[in-house]
């Protein structure tokens, strides 16, 4: 459904975007993740045709960026970072002026602005002046907005930004149920946006790509060995020691203690590993294991990682 190949974009002396590739398939919400400055809205720039690239190729529904940008307008809608709202209309006189912009048919202009205020919330609200939204519904006008023409494919720039976290978990509600009908791609700094909405995630430094997978692959790979976390009823001291003795377990670190029970993150090969000798280690010592799971790295740690920022 999208596809960059080998996207470079110059400024001068300055590249901001370097050698950046990926596809997003039919359906399918990709993050596009990086700390500000790494190259986000310039590569969300030029996917919606706003602006060329110095080189390499972009299609999207299969019509060529460069070449084709009439036809890519028709089937994309994009949020960028400041909505582009006239504060002076209603939200549904807003509406079906953008419906004339984006060659709507006047038939179904009604039912279009109907469509895109129940997608988006805004059916309580629509008779409003977009002025006196707050911030978090004048978001969801622009969400609307790049909805009405029912594009295949929508580009969001930092959808959340500015908004509490009420509006945040509304949106990023929204933002997730787009998935499967339309194509998203959505462009963030925020780690918890990218983990709560997106099936797959890239994520860039200064331009380049850095890694690419889904936020749970992604901390799998970078975190080398498994990380998990025990709670077990026992003196701390001497569990800690215990369990850093058990082959298989490369460290051990005390993160809690209650009256009662004390939580330990184990570095280990692997809970397979381990397992018969960690239940076989506490039943010699009469210590109760009350709980054991995985704790694998979150994306922040992984972005973290990988960007050393």
């Amino acid at each position: 459904m999208i596809e960059a190949k080998n996207i470079t974009k110059r400024y001068g002396d300055k590249e901001a975007v370097k050698d950046l590739s990926f596809r997003v398939e039919r359906g399918e919400v990709l993050g596009l993740l990086g700390p500000n400055g790494a190259g986000k809205t310039t590569m969300m720039r030029i996917l919606t045709c706003y602006m060329p690239a110095s080189s390499g190729s972009a299609s999207i529904a299969g019509f060529d960026v460069f070449e084709q940008p009439l036809e890519v307008k028709k089937r994309i809608g994009y949020l960028p970072e400041i909505p582009p709202l006239y504060k002076e209309l209603t939200v549904e006189g807003y509406l079906k002026f953008v419906c004339g912009i984006k060659d709507v048919p006047a038939k179904s202009t009604l039912k279009q602005v109907d469509a895109a205020c129940a997608k988006a919330g805004l059916t309580d609200v629509r008779k409003r002046l977009v002025g006196n939204l707050s911030k978090g519904f004048r978001q969801r006008v622009g969400v609307a907005q790049a909805l009405i023409h029912e594009p295949e494919v929508l580009i969001l720039d930092e959808p959340t930004i500015g908004l509490d976290p009420r509006q945040i978990i509304e949106m990023r509600g929204l933002i997730k149920g787009l998935g499967g009908e339309h194509t998203v791609i959505i462009s963030s700094h925020i780690l918890q946006e990218v983990s709560a909405t997106c099936g797959r995630v890239v994520i860039i430094n200064e331009g380049q790509k850095v890694a690419e997978d889904t936020p749970a692959e992604l901390a799998r790979h970078v975190a080398g060995d498994q990380r998990m976390l025990a709670r077990i009823k026992g003196p701390a001291g001497k569990v800690q020691k215990k369990l850093g003795a058990i082959k298989g377990v490369n460290g051990v670190e005390l993160m809690e203690q209650d009256e009662k029970t004390v939580v330990f993150s184990i570095n280990c090969s692997g809970v397979e590993v381990i397992a018969d000798q960690l239940v076989s280690t506490l039943k010699a010592n009469k210590w109760s294991l009350y709980e054991l799971k995985p704790a694998s790295l979150s994306l922040e740690d992984v972005f973290l990682k990988l960007t050393g920022k």
